[in-house]
Order: C-alpha cells, then sequence, then structure tokens
C-alpha cells in the first residue's frame, strides 16, 4: 500500500510541495519563494524557468525530508495559480518568453475595446467570466502579437499554451502530457463552460490559434505518469485544478451553498452551486469548480486581486513590517483604526467592481497615524472586500451563509480572522488544516487511484481548529464598512483622471 499522495501547490509568489497521509494531515513540506517581475506599472511577469526549478526543487526536497521512498508515493496532484500564462516551443521545451501573471494589468486597453466591439455578452454567456485583463484569452493574444514569429508558429502547434499547470505536467511527463483540468480551462475566456469545450468563436474574437490548445481533461483521473528520470520512478500524474477550485475541494465544500475564503496573495471566495451554472447579476464569476468522472460542478467566484500582497508590500516595499506575522501585534496594539482606511487597488479593482482603473489609496492620515494604523488598514482591507463579495455571494445565490470556511496564511492571524467574523455577523471556521489548496490537490489525485475510496472519507478527514463568533454590533460594523465603500469609490477610475 502507498503510503502518501504528493501535492504540487505553485503558487503567484512562491513554489510549494506536500505530501500527505490518509488522514489528510501533512507528512512534509517544502516550500521556495520565486522572483517576481515588474517591467511596467501594473504589468507581473515571472520567469517559467524559475516556476519550474523552484518546483522541482520543492518536490525533492519534501521526499526527502519524509525519508521515503519513490514507491511509497501514491500519485500527484497538481494545483497553480489560475490565468497565468505561459507559452512554450513544443520541440524544446522553452518558453518563448516571461509568463503574464494573472495580477498584470498589460492587456486592460485591448478588453476595453473588445467591450466597445459589443462581444462581452456573449463572452459572458459562453464562459461565465467578465471581459477582463484578469483572464487568459486577451493575454495569449498579447504574447503572439509581441513575439516576432509566434502566430505563426503557434497556428502550425508548434509553440503551445498552457497555464501553470499544464506546462508542469508537460515537464513532469518528460513532454507527452499536453493537458489541461476542466477548472483551469475555464478560466481562460476560451471555453464554454456549458460544453467544456474550446469554443470556435471566442477562438475567433481573441485571435487564439485552437492547434496551441491543450486537451480539456476531468480534475481526478489518470492523466499519465512523470518522467523516471526526475524522480528515479514513474509516479501517477492523477489530479489537477486551479488553487481556488483546489482549496474549495479540500474544505470539503461538496453540497450546493458550501462557501470558503481563501487569504493568499489575493483573495478568492467560491462557493459550491452544484450541476447548475449560476448567472451572476452583482459582479461575480461563474466557474467550473470541478469534473469528477462526467459530473461537473459550479461555483459563484468572488475574485480579490491584492490581499496578502498588501502585507507584502508593507514588508518588502515599505520596510514597516520584518515579517507578516508582526501586523497581528500592531493591529491589536490599537483599539480603533482611528479613521485610517486602505484601498490596496495596485493592479485594479476585483469583485465586485472590476475596475482596471482603480488605484491603491490610503486616506484618513493625520500626524498621529503610526505603521500600527497602515498594519491595520492592510489586513481590515481583507475583511471590507470579502464583505464586497459575500455581499453580491448572497444575492446571487438567493442564500445567506450560516458559516465561512477560511484557509490560506493570512488566517494564521487571530485578529485578521476575529475581525472577518465581526465584518460579516456569521461564524468564521478556521481547519486544523489551512493548507486546503495543497489538500484539495492530494485529494484529486488520491481518489483518481483509489488511495481514498470517496467523498465521506474526505468529509471524515476535515476537522475544526477554531470557529470566531461576531463579538462587535452589527451597527458599529455597518458603520466602518460604510467608511470602507466611501474610500473605494475615491479609488476608482484613478488611472483615467491621474492621466487627463
Amino acid at each position: 500500500m502507498s503510503s502518501v499522495v504528493l501535492a504540487i501547490d505553485q503558487g503567484t509568489t512562491s513554489s510549494r510541495t506536500i505530501l500527505f497521509g490518509r488522514n489528510g494531515r501533512p507528512v512534509s513540506t517544502a516550500q521556495q519563494e520565486f522572483p517576481q517581475i515588474y517591467p511596467s506599472p501594473g504589468h507581473v511577469e515571472h520567469d517559467p524557468e524559475a516556476i519550474w526549478s523552484s518546483q522541482l526543487a520543492t518536490v525533492r526536497s519534501a521526499i526527502d525530508q519524509a525519508k521515503i521512498n519513490v514507491t511509497d508515493i501514491a500519485a500527484i496532484g497538481v494545483t497553480n495559480q489560475r490565468e497565468t500564462t505561459i507559452l512554450w516551443d513544443r520541440q524544446t521545451g522553452r518558453p518563448i518568453a516571461n509568463a503574464i501573471v494573472w495580477q498584470s494589468r498589460i492587456t486592460a486597453p485591448r478588453c476595453e475595446e473588445l467591450k466597445r466591439d459589443g462581444v462581452e455578452p456573449v463572452i459572458r454567456q459562453k464562459t461565465g467570466l467578465v471581459l477582463d485583463a484578469y483572464f487568459s484569452g486577451t493575454k495569449i493574444a498579447h504574447l503572439l502579437e509581441t513575439i516576432p514569429g509566434a502566430r505563426a508558429a503557434a497556428e502550425r502547434g508548434d509553440v503551445l499554451f498552457g497555464t501553470v499547470e499544464t506546462f508542469l505536467l508537460w515537464r513532469l511527463s518528460g513532454g507527452k502530457l499536453h493537458i489541461t483540468d476542466a477548472s483551469n480551462a475555464s478560466r481562460t475566456l476560451l471555453c464554454n463552460i456549458h460544453t467544456l469545450a474550446w469554443d470556435d468563436e471566442l477562438l475567433k474574437i481573441f485571435n487564439v490559434p485552437r492547434a496551441m490548445l491543450p486537451e480539456i481533461r476531468g480534475c481526478s483521473e489518470i492523466y499519465g505518469e512523470t518522467d523516471p528520470q526526475l524522480f528515479g520512478k514513474a509516479i501517477p500524474l492523477a489530479g489537477a485544478a486551479g488553487d481556488q477550485q483546489a482549496a474549495t475541494f479540500g474544505q470539503v465544500c461538496f453540497e450546493p451553498g458550501n462557501a470558503k475564503n481563501t487569504y493568499g496573495t489575493g483573495c478568492f471566495m467560491l462557493m459550491n452551486t452544484g450541476h447548475a451554472a449560476v448567472a451572476s447579476q452583482h459582479g461575480l464569476i461563474t466557474t467550473v469548480a470541478w469534473k469528477l468522472g462526467d459530473e461537473v460542478t459550479y461555483a459563484l467566484e468572488g475574485s480579490i486581486f491584492i490581499a496578502g500582497a498588501a502585507v507584502q508590500w508593507l514588508r518588502d516595499g515599505l520596510g514597516l513590517v520584518a515579517s507578516a506575522a508582526e501586523t497581528e501585534q500592531l493591529a491589536a496594539s490599537l483599539t480603533s483604526n482611528d479613521g485610517v482606511y486602505f484601498v490596496p487597488a495596485f493592479v485594479g479593482l476585483g469583485a465586485p467592481y472590476w475596475d482596471s482603473d482603480a488605484r491603491g489609496l490610503l486616506i484618513g492620515l493625520t500626524r498621529g497615524t503610526t505603521r500600527a494604523h497602515l498594519a491595520r488598514a492592510a489586513l481590515e482591507a481583507m475583511a471590507y472586500q470579502t464583505r464586497d463579495v459575500l455581499t453580491a455571494m448572497q444575492a446571487d445565490a438567493g442564500v445567506p451563509l450560516s458559516a465561512l470556511k477560511v484557509d490560506g496564511g493570512a488566517t494564521a492571524n487571530n485578529w485578521l480572522v476575529q475581525f472577518q467574523a465581526d465584518m460579516l455577523g456569521v461564524p468564521v471556521q478556521r481547519p486544523v488544516v489551512q493548507e486546503t489548496t495543497a489538500l484539495g490537490a492530494a485529494y484529486l489525485a488520491g481518489l483518481a487511484v483509489g488511495y481514498w475510496q470517496d467523498l465521506d472519507d474526505l468529509r471524515q478527514n476535515w476537522a475544526l481548529d477554531r470557529e470566531f463568533k461576531a463579538t462587535c454590533d452589527l451597527i458599529a460594523a455597518d458603520r466602518r464598512y460604510a467608511a470602507w465603500q466611501a474610500a473605494v469609490t475615491r479609488s476608482r477610475g484613478w488611472l483615467t483622471a491621474s492621466m487627463g
């Protein structure tokens, strides 16, 4: 019997590998940061080779730490930063350019052109997405149009496209697999989420050649195996999902109405809507949650572009804190925010605003403002943005939320999670295993090879670490939230205003 499942969790700022046992608890973990590239304001890139080398190093490190044989690994599941776009040469496997990261606004002008062309309604109907630079479609076209010879090579099938999981599966399999899973495909603007197929009309709108696209597969099935030269033995590659869908699966949100929020670089809330692709009327997106066998589960999603990245900015950009953990102590040192609010719209605003022209705003500053106020404002911003999304989600789904499951690195901050409960007025539940993104990838791969038998096996693994209940009255919470909304209003449209 195999003893563990290996989860590859390729994130925006770091690559991570976690080995999980049958009880869903980590056996070993390895993590490595890699460089962020900012060629111009609002544009973000990654070196795909840095993604690959850091991820490969963590896989080997996690296996070494666990002191196991490769034969003890039942399967590998992959989860990834979504929408980030990589093009590479089919023959050499080498990227033809840096990856354009999901956060990048480089194609915002093209999205505005397409909106003026009147194609957004058909895009919305077929993909469940808004027409925004966040998604992969316009990123692919941008690379094809700016790299000499790329379009002709793509039309021949000599240049391939993939989101990060596709690129990793290609490399892991020694170039034998060019596939994506249904959840990642649903983030490209090119996939019809009702048929789970690449759509000719969408390919024409975005001018993307079909020959460069990967095959769309389920989220839990044996795709192939690793190149034996990588780890000394072939290991089944058996699961894949975008990071937020994987976290939802890892939080065992298997029933319609179940919801989770992940606090990472960005903040992402997903609510399971079952087998119905619910169209949003309130600024959210409709996405594939996962595909198991022939069954497709959908979700409503609210995507917040900047969450933990704001704390990273306080640390690396301003040097105000030495570590993210320091913000908890600083926030707790104040009895009030003293009217200081922070809208972290560094790359525009995501759900429910979808404003590419919004920019970051600090407001309410006085001579009495300290670094503690800025730390607290950054944490509060995560909670306010989450309330923005939850309000829209409840309106779309037509059901009130009874509790919110949370995960991600920032949820180790008790002050933040308590403030979140205060802002929402519903219990916030933090699980014992907070690495639910990697856990979801492990679950998907483990199910495919019979390591876990069914969803009930996974439900039994979920365990509560702590439940946070609201401690402040709703009137006070509403007053703070109203001030936040006023700050958001002042941040919107700034790029256009400042260039006018």
